[in-house]
């Protein structure tokens, strides 16, 4: 079991992370204005495929968070980690090594921005039109990757509340510094255990679409050069790949806080029951 010592100091790195987080470039602004050019340039059969798409992504986000990862798969990651490897249930995660749970987050993120990867550059070949494909296929990997890492720090995507927590992750890797400052502070509530806090959280959603539509538009520049057909394979796979490690990373980070905040509550409440 981790030392006190060691976790405080583990979240000393993950709060330098997030003050890291305030530094924004000016073309990170610029870059939404693309898309409000390919809104005016997308033939109507694409902007109509595009929106049912992420309506249907909206759906599954409010319905239920199971259908796109496998926990066993991700349990099993976590068993051949141990020195003497064992059958897990999700209970148990929560008391696996941290340094356990890192190393499956870490290989997480490597797989999933290989396939991201391979993704970008297939729907890259086309241009404009691709890349109307591309957007919500790759808010599908994000989602995908982000319930892999919840389940790897021992928290169920089934539940409502780690819905919500898996969008807000998404919203923290695509907002501005102000939209960043404003979703850590919403997450407190879930670091410190306090249920009117989660509820407020979820009033702040204003809704599924708007939050798919704030993704879209943080491609921005990243994406300007995947129209260009041919081309647009090289650069759709590198930003895929950029934007798939980004969210990883962000949802690793704000995951690993969570459990590190509930290993010290629970280290605490053993020293007050040994005082006792």
């Amino acid at each position: 079991m981790e030392s006190q010592e060691y976790l405080r100091s583990e979240l000393k790195k993950i709060e330098k992370w997030e003050k890291d987080q305030d530094s924004l470039w000016f073309w990170e602004r610029l870059g939404r204005l693309p898309f409000k050019v390919l809104d005016k340039l997308t033939p109507a059969f694409i902007q109509t495929k595009i929106g049912s798409l992420l309506d249907g992504i909206g759906s599954f986000i409010q319905t239920g968070g199971q259908y796109l990862t496998r926990e066993q798969t991700i349990l099993n990651k976590l068993s051949n980690q141990l020195a003497e490897q064992k059958e897990l249930t999700l209970e148990d995660v929560s008391s696996l090594p941290l340094k356990i749970m890192d190393q499956v987050s870490e290989n997480i993120k490597q797989s999933e921005s290989r396939a991201a990867t391979a993704q970008g550059a297939t729907t890259g070949f086309g241009g404009i039109f691709t890349l109307a494909i591309d957007i919500p296929v790759l808010l599908g990997m994000s989602l995908k990757t982000l319930q892999d890492i919840a389940l790897t720090y021992g928290y169920n995507p089934r539940d409502r509340d780690e819905r919500i927590f898996i969008v807000k992750c998404l919203q923290f890797a695509t907002s501005d510094v102000v939209g960043k400052k404003t979703i850590l502070d919403d997450l407190n509530s879930f670091y410190q255990d306090k249920p009117a806090g989660k509820k407020e959280m979820i009033s702040q959603l204003q809704g599924w679409r708007e939050v798919v539509y704030t993704y879209r538009d943080h491609f921005g520049i990243k994406k300007l050069f995947q129209m260009v057909p041919i081309a647009g394979m090289v650069f759709g796979a590198i930003t895929n790949r950029s934007m798939i490690s980004d969210i990883a990373d962000a949802g690793t980070m704000l995951y690993r806080k969570r459990r590190i905040y509930e290993k010290i509550q629970h280290l605490q409440q053993i020293d007050n029951a040994f005082k006792r």
